[in-house]
């Protein structure tokens, strides 16, 4: 017999069935109480709610494990490229040879975007940020596919949607880049891989010879595969929501883009460097903002150490402190940001205060130094960010709207004023 749970209410019992997933996750499935008792659940942040089933990314923040579609990141982060982790996301497994090879090549086929779109650039004020010009773009992409809007479209036709946006989000976001820098465009190289491309379009010039070290391309493969997915969060839930009216790909993952800018969610790995720039400013010494940060009664707080999610450590900082460790070694970067990075990471090694209380450094704060390292400025980090996350918004859009789910509706417990008679302005 199926397990269930009862529920108690108005001297009435419910019961209500209990769901188990693979990773033996339980959950009370309460989508019929409302219908049964007239009761619904207040979840404030939907922080105890299991808004949907899905089969992509598995998360346990008590043993800090991420899984993509089975995988542990651990071996998907040394092994695979991240056209190859994007592929896995959004269809299912892993790809033969030829799989990997026909979506790479579709991939460059649309890197290119329509020439009309470099005018949008030139209305945006050179001080834009980033993110705010990323996300009106990939909006705007729907303008110039309208067949994207309809729902009902073949699954060949929605898998050219998904591969245009793969494919240019790159190019709009190394874009936003050069316009903030008023230096021009790059247009993409095809003969590049995904990961070499992008770093082309953003930091290549006309004039120049380009080079980049593979420590470095290697680096940031990493990186964004590290962000591809993680679970339901908030930009990942927007995503799900926002593509629950059938709304098309192209606004569905601009919102979800708006939603990782928000400094709650994806401006964590720029609030490292910020905190690094404070502590800079201040005379650089360590020990005093160490103790700073062990103060109850101080507002300071260290960014980029502990995680929300991850009680005991963070899979993810394991693997990128290598790649940190890597692109500054490489580089030999003289910088006392870094210096104060390094000196951080090994007090919240050893420290017993940090060690008792579980503040490790996690991805943000070795993300935001590599960033740093490689030249990338601190209102782009969320932008890169969302280079990383596209695949897994992508597999969450699929996701959902092939298992045909209904349209996000949350509840709410009413709070305001009761029944109140319009009062003419005159007698207020």
């Amino acid at each position: 017999m199926s397990e269930t749970a009862k529920i108690e209410l108005d001297g009435k019992v419910y019961e209500l069935p209990v769901v188990v997933g693979t990773e033996n996750e339980k959950a009370i499935d309460i989508s019929k109480l409302r219908d049964l008792s007239g009761y619904v659940t207040l979840d404030t942040g939907y922080k105890n709610t299991g808004a949907t089933k899905s089969a992509i990314t598995f998360l346990d923040g008590e043993e800090g494990i991420l899984h993509y579609r089975g995988y542990p990141i651990e071996q998907l982060a040394e092994k695979a490229t991240f056209l190859e982790v994007a592929y896995l996301l959004i269809y299912g497994d892993l790809p033969k040879q030829s799989e990997l090879d026909a979506f790479e090549n579709s991939i460059k086929k649309h890197t290119l975007v329509h020439e009309d779109m470099k005018r949008f650039f030139e209305a945006y004020p050179a001080k834009a940020h980033p993110m705010g010009v990323l996300s009106s773009m990939i909006s705007s992409l729907s303008t110039f596919y309208p067949e994207s809007l309809d729902p009902n479209r073949s699954a060949e036709k929605k898998n050219l949607t998904v591969h245009r946006l793969i494919a240019k989000l790159p190019t709009l976001a190394a874009w936003s880049y050069k316009n903030s820098t008023s230096h021009p465009f790059m247009y993409p190289r095809n003969d590049y891989d995904y990961v070499k491309n992008f770093l082309y379009m953003m930091f290549a010039m006309p004039t120049e010879e380009y080079s980049v070290d593979p420590v470095i391309v290697s680096a940031l493969n990493t990186l964004l595969i590290l962000h591809a997915d993680h679970e339901q969060n908030c930009s990942t839930s927007t995503v799900r929501i926002v593509g629950s009216s059938n709304a098309n790909l192209y606004s569905t993952v601009s919102a979800g883009i708006s939603a990782l800018w928000g400094p709650l969610h994806g401006g964590a790995n720029q609030e490292v460097i910020e905190m690094l720039e404070q502590i800079a400013a201040d005379g650089g010494d360590v020990d005093k903002w160490v103790a700073k940060a062990k103060d109850k009664e101080d507002p300071f707080r260290l960014m980029g150490f502990g995680h929300r999610v991850y009680k005991n450590f963070d899979p993810r900082a394991t693997i990128i402190k290598k790649a940190c460790d890597d692109v500054l070694s490489k580089l030999g970067v003289n910088d006392p940001l870094l210096d104060i990075a390094k000196k951080l990471e090994k007090v919240a090694l050893e420290d017993e205060y940090f060690k008792a209380r579980n503040l490790y450094p996690n991805v943000d704060f070795y993300s935001g130094i590599i960033y740093k390292a490689i030249g990338i400025p601190t209102d782009m980090f969320t932008v890169m960010f969302a280079l990383g996350r596209l695949p897994g918004w992508i597999a969450q859009w699929k996701e959902m709207t092939e298992n045909k789910e209904p349209i996000g509706r949350p509840r709410q417990i009413y709070v305001g004023a009761t029944n109140r008679n319009y009062v003419p302005i005159s007698e207020r």
